[in-house]
């Protein structure tokens, strides 16, 4: 038999939610661990549960054909996986895989759709989020397509330190050639221009941020044009903003997730058994 553990509500999304639906929708969740490279989901796969991330990230992969995948978006605490169940599809369409280890929450699709119908406040947020969500697609797809590799390799490694909660973090330069959709030699040259720079240290694999400001330089405008999103249709920070070191300029007003943040409250999760 399982025992209840308390938890703190860490993800942004459902932190916007008004208490009682917040307390509610945790209630019916159970605290999960995802190990690295664990592969959630596979593209066409049935969707059984929903995962709201809160030390963990997943990378979203889009298989192009059996030798090549493209990574189209990366789900910190900032959302979550399997929102396609709002829109009544039950399948996923994206590989899922773990590329930072940690803590989710996780709730079967079932009782997910009930909560959906029950709270309003749910459908709105995950009807934002859904489009939040697409948006970032479509400004992902533009960037493969007309920015070049460095820069791209830049907004990736901040989207990705924005989501460890981390300014060291593991990444090779194969899994990184995959996310980027660029041949191995392409990410070493890049590489190699931020290393030159000492924006980066890299070492078997193990990443380090040494001048996120100087990061964010060498990034295209796509970074920045993800993070204002949050802002703009959720009421939100964007993932790298109301975190412990991370200021990402603009706003400075407390909005609904940020006072949520501020005041959450721990919740009975029922950890998976």
């Amino acid at each position: 038999m399982s025992t209840t553990q308390r938890v703190i509500a860490v993800n942004r999304l459902l932190a916007g939610l008004p208490g009682s639906d917040r307390r509610r929708f945790l209630a019916r969740c159970e605290s999960v661990d995802l190990e690295f490279a664990e592969v959630l989901y596979r593209t066409g796969a049935p969707l059984g549960h929903v995962y709201f991330p809160t030390t963990s990230f997943i990378s979203l992969i889009m298989p192009v054909d059996e030798t090549a995948s493209l990574e189209v978006g990366l789900v910190g605490n900032e959302g979550m996986f399997g929102s396609s169940l709002a829109l009544g599809v039950e399948v996923s369409p994206v590989r899922a895989v773990v590329q930072g280890g940690g803590t989710a929450l996780r709730m079967g699709a079932a009782p997910f759709r009930r909560e959906l119908a029950r709270s309003p406040a749910l459908h709105r947020v995950i009807d934002r989020y859904l489009y939040v969500h697409l948006s970032q697609l479509a400004q992902t797809a533009a960037c493969t397509r007309f920015h070049l590799v460095e820069a791209r390799l830049a907004r990736w490694l901040l989207m990705t330190q924005d989501r460890a909660h981390s300014d060291s973090f593991h990444v090779t330069q194969e899994f990184l050639a995959l996310m980027l959709g660029v041949r191995r030699v392409g990410v070493t040259k890049a590489a190699s221009s931020l290393l030159r720079r000492n924006l980066i240290h890299y070492s078997r694999g193990n990443v380090k941020v040494v001048d996120r400001r100087g990061l964010k330089g060498a990034s295209c405008g796509c970074y920045k044009a993800d993070c204002d999103s949050y802002d703009r249709i959720l009421g939100s920070p964007g993932p790298n903003q109301g975190l412990p070191g991370r200021s990402g300029g603009g706003t400075k007003r407390k909005g609904p997730v940020a006072r949520a943040l501020a005041n959450a409250d721990a919740t009975a999760v029922s950890p998976a058994t």
